[in-house]
């Protein structure tokens, strides 16, 4: 038999494109997708089941589908758009839910992959320059998104020490820059005056879109790897000159109640969550050597990352989008995979 996958947060950006690349290993055989909506691009071998936001159905989904690998991709990480007690009932219940059906007795999951946030560090003026997987965040967590990531973690700490048969990893991931990703640097990024806090110059670091996704299938394929990596492109960038190399004018805002202020400008497109408030005052850097050493390669560098979601916006902007969107339909998706009138290739 082959590997068995389940996807929680396929509906996601990350969760639909991971299985999109598992989807064409040979020695993978089934690979269902679990969220609350349906998968966002299209997809040939993975099945679809609905659930509700803190994943109550899992234990009874894992059971059924005999899978031996989880990928958690579904946390929300950016609180922009989506509200505190939507970030607990995902981030906090659903993992929580998670971890019960997957460390049940019986489980047949010998295999979980978890997509986490570098944002877990916070962003203080007392940060080291690099934090390492091992170190903790100097400050409380203030925002909903860290606390519930923070919570997370803990239950996934608890659930390692607990299930040495799992082998477990949480993959750390720093700011996604990408051409098809909605991001909240990338928004701010977009707009015509790009925003700076008023005497501040943090050091940014970014990972590309398709290193996210590279560094998951990784950690998929990899059996023997286990425990907690960073994961972000090779060094770091003053905001001053991510705006230059953006073609940004920056838009000063105070130091002084910065939250208050950014709050009306909401409606013109500045909709900055605090947790990128605070980023881009103090900045956050991180150690990605242990990640490296197991044998993983990116194909970008923080300036590479950038310089590519500057082009590919440049061209998106020339020429508009050319993939046409996608939305899931359950009777087409099983006319097609079920049909005899459906001719397979080759």
């Amino acid at each position: 038999m082959g590997r068995r996958i389940l996807i929680t947060g396929i509906a996601s950006f990350w969760g639909s494109r991971i299985a999109k690349a598992l989807e064409s290993h040979p020695d993978v055989d089934v690979i269902v997708g679990m969220d609350t909506d349906a998968p966002v691009i299209a997809l040939e071998r993975t099945e679809f089941v609905r659930a509700d936001e803190t994943y109550s159905i899992l234990s009874r989904l894992v059971t059924a589908t005999q899978v031996d690998t989880v990928v958690h991709a579904g946390m929300i990480v950016d609180s922009a758009r989506v509200g505190a007690r939507r970030i607990h009932e995902l981030n906090t219940i659903g993992t929580l839910n998670l971890l019960a059906a997957v460390g049940a007795a019986g489980s047949p999951v010998r295999s979980l992959v978890v997509k986490s946030s570098t944002m877990v560090y916070g962003a203080g003026p007392q940060d080291p320059y690099w934090f390492s997987e091992r170190m903790p965040r100097v400050a409380p967590a203030r925002t909903s998104v860290e606390r519930s990531l923070l919570e997370a973690e803990s239950y996934l700490s608890a659930f390692v020490e607990d299930n040495r048969h799992v082998r477990t990893v949480t993959l750390r991931f720093a700011n996604v820059l990408g051409a098809d990703i909605d991001t909240p640097l990338g928004r701010a990024l977009t707009l015509l005056l790009a925003p700076r806090i008023a005497g501040f110059d943090p050091q940014i670091q970014f990972v590309a879109q398709d290193d996210v996704v590279r560094a998951l299938q990784f950690a998929v394929e990899h059996r023997d790897l286990s425990g907690i990596f960073n994961v972000a492109g090779a060094g770091r960038l003053p905001w001053s000159e991510v705006l230059s190399l953006a073609g940004k004018a920056p838009l000063l805002l105070s130091p002084f109640a910065t939250r208050l202020i950014i709050a009306p400008l909401s409606r013109l497109g500045l909709d900055l969550p605090p947790e990128i408030i605070d980023l881009l005052r103090y900045g956050r850097g991180v150690d990605t050597r242990k990640l490296l050493h197991a044998g993983f390669t990116y194909q970008h560098s923080t300036l590479s990352a950038l310089q590519e979601f500057v082009e590919g916006r440049r061209l998106k902007a020339a020429v508009g989008e050319i993939t046409p969107t996608y939305r899931y339909e359950s009777d087409v998706e099983a006319f097609f995979r079920h049909s005899p009138a459906v001719v397979a290739p080759g």
